[in-house]
C-alpha cells in the first residue's frame, strides 16, 4: 500500500521509538499522559488475513507513527522533571530558530510572531503535543515548526501584494525553498489539501520559480 510505504519510509513506529530510544512503554505512556511527549501523528488499524500451506491466520494490529525527530525530543526531555521545563525547551528553540532566520534575510511584518510570539508559540505548543507538527514538517522538531510558521507568514505577505518586482520575487523563492525544506511530503492522500501543495507546488508554478 501506498500509504504504509509513506508511513515507513519517513516514520518511525512506537515500537522502534521505544526500542530506539531504550525507553518503556509505561514510561513512554508517562510522558505522554503529563504533556512532554508529543502523541502519534498517525494511527493506523490493520485487519490482516493470511492463507498459506498451514491454513488461514486472521491478525488485527494498530500501528502509532511518530516523526523521527521524536527520538532527539525524547532524550531531549529524559531528565526535565515536569510539562513546564518541556514547554520551555520548546519555546526557547522556536524563538532561537526566528532570531536566525531573520539575520538569514528572512521578514515576517506578522504581529503574531512579533508582539505576539508568546501567545502564539503556546498555541503551536498545543500543536506539537498533539502531534499535528509531526504530520506536516520534516523533523516535528521545534526548528522546522518555526521555520515552517514563518516562511507560510513570508509567502502570504508577498503573494497578496499582487504583482511583484525581482527583489520580491527573490524573497518569494526564498521563503518558499525554506518551507520545502522544512516541509513533510504528506500522506499520498493528504498532498492536494496540504499547504505544500498550496504554498510550495502551486506558488512556483504561479511565479514559475526554480528550486535553485
Amino acid at each position: 500500500m501506498e500509504l504504509l510505504h509513506y508511513l515507513n519510509t519517513y516514520f518511525i513506529t512506537k515500537r522502534d521509538l521505544l526500542a530506539q530510544t531504550q525507553t518503556t512503554a509505561q514510561a513512554f505512556q508517562a510522558l505522554q499522559e503529563n504533556g512532554l511527549m508529543p502523541q502519534c501523528s498517525y494511527r493506523i488499524a490493520l485487519n490482516l488475513q493470511c492463507e498459506s500451506f498451514f491454513g488461514e491466520h486472521k491478525e488485527d494490529q494498530t500501528l502509532e507513527y511518530y516523526a523521527k525527530g521524536y527520538a532527539a525530543w525524547l532524550g531531549n526531555i529524559s531528565t526535565l522533571s515536569d510539562k513546564s521545563d518541556a514547554y520551555a525547551l520548546f519555546s526557547q528553540r522556536y524563538k532561537n530558530t526566528l532570531e536566525q532566520l531573520t539575520h538569514a534575510g528572512h521578514i515576517s511584518l506578522s504581529t503574531q510572531l512579533k508582539d505576539g510570539l508568546d501567545t502564539h508559540i503556546e498555541q503551536e505548543w498545543h500543536h506539537f503535543i498533539n502531534g499535528t507538527y509531526g504530520l506536516c514538517t520534516q523533523s516535528g522538531l521545534p526548528e522546522d515548526i518555526a521555520a515552517k510558521e514563518l516562511a507560510i507568514v513570508e509567502i502570504n505577505q508577498l503573494t497578496e501584494q499582487g504583482e511583484l518586482a525581482p527583489q520580491q520575487l527573490k524573497q518569494l523563492k526564498k521563503a518558499v525553498n525554506l518551507l520545502d525544506a522544512v516541509s513533510a511530503l504528506f500522506a499520498p492522500h493528504e498532498r492536494q489539501r496540504s499547504s505544500r501543495h498550496r504554498l510550495v507546488d502551486e506558488v512556483r508554478r504561479k511565479y514559475q520559480l526554480s528550486k535553485y
